[in-house]
C-alpha cells in the first residue's frame, strides 16, 4: 500500500486498516499486548519496527490529512497517530493535535512512545506545556507532562523546578502517575546526582513514589554500588 500520499480521505480508511492488520501477530500475542499495556483498545500486536516504518513513510506525504481521519480502531492506530503528531513542525499546531490525542489515550504505552523534538528554540514552550499537563484531571495527560520533563533533567536551569513540581504530587493516587514520577526521580539521581541527594533531604514525595524511585535506582547499572547502599537510608517504612 502507498503510504506517502498527497491526500488521505475517508475512502482510504478500510484499505489502511486491512493493511495494518495484515502485520498482526495473532490472538495470543494480541492478548499478551492487551495485558501488558492495560488498555481498553483492541490490540493486534503489530511489531514496533513495522509501525515505525509506517510512520516514517506516511510522514513523507501529507500526514496531516492522515491525522485528520483520526483512526482510533486499535492500539497500533493510536501509536501511529502519536508518532506523526510529534513530527508536526509548527509548535502550536502540534499542541492542538496532541491535546486531542491525549484526551483519548487510556494507557502508558501511548504516552511513553511520544518522542518530542525539543530544541533550544522551543524548550521553554515545551516546559510550560509540561506544567500545563501536570494540572490536568486525566492521569495520562499528567503522565505526559512528566514524560516531557525527562528532556530537561540535565539542564541546570530547570532541575530545581522539576524537584518542586514532583513535590506537588504528594497526594497523587493514580498508579501510572506515581510510577512515572518514580522513574523521573531515578533519572534525576543518575544525571544530577548531587542535586538529587540534596533533594532527598527535604523531598515531599509520597511513600510509594520515593520507595519505587529508590528501587529503580538500585536496579540501574548506572548507579554505583555505594550509592545503592546510601539510598536505602531514604526508604520510607
Amino acid at each position: 500500500m502507498v503510504l506517502n500520499k498527497k491526500q488521505w480521505t475517508k475512502k482510504d480508511i478500510d484499505n489502511f486498516q486491512t493493511y495494518l492488520k495484515s502485520f498482526g501477530r495473532g490472538l495470543e500475542k494480541s492478548a499478551w499486548e492487551q495485558r501488558i499495556v492495560n488498555t481498553s483498545l483492541p490490540c493486534i500486536a503489530v511489531p514496533s519496527p513495522i509501525l515505525k516504518r509506517m510512520i516514517k513513510e506516511i510522514s513523507k506525504g501529507n500526514f496531516i490529512s492522515f491525522l485528520d481521519l483520526w483512526m482510533w480502531d486499535n492500539l497500533a492506530n493510536v501509536y501511529i497517530n502519536g508518532g506523526l503528531i510529534t513530527k508536526i513542525s509548527d509548535f502550536d499546531t502540534m499542541v492542538r493535535y496532541l491535546k486531542i490525542y491525549l484526551s483519548k489515550v487510556d494507557n502508558w504505552a501511548n504516552v511513553d512512545s511520544l518522542k518530542f523534538a525539543i530544541t533550544e528554540d522551543n524548550k521553554e514552550a515545551f516546559f510550560l506545556l509540561a506544567k500545563q499537563f501536570l494540572k490536568d484531571e486525566k492521569p495520562f495527560v499528567r503522565r505526559a507532562g512528566f514524560r516531557i520533563l525527562f528532556s530537561f533533567i540535565a539542564d541546570n536551569r530547570y532541575i530545581d523546578e522539576i524537584f518542586s513540581l514532583m513535590n506537588m504530587f504528594y497526594e497523587e493516587k493514580e498508579y501510572y502517575v506515581n510510577m512515572v514520577i518514580a522513574w523521573l526521580f531515578s533519572e534525576c539521581f543518575i544525571k544530577q546526582r548531587e542535586k538529587t541527594i540534596n533533594y532527598l533531604k527535604t523531598h515531599r514525595l509520597n511513600k510509594f513514589t520515593i520507595n519505587k524511585g529508590i528501587s529503580k535506582c538500585r536496579d540501574s547499572f548506572r548507579v554505583s554500588k555505594e550509592d545503592k547502599e546510601r539510598l536505602l537510608r531514604y526508604r520510607m517504612s
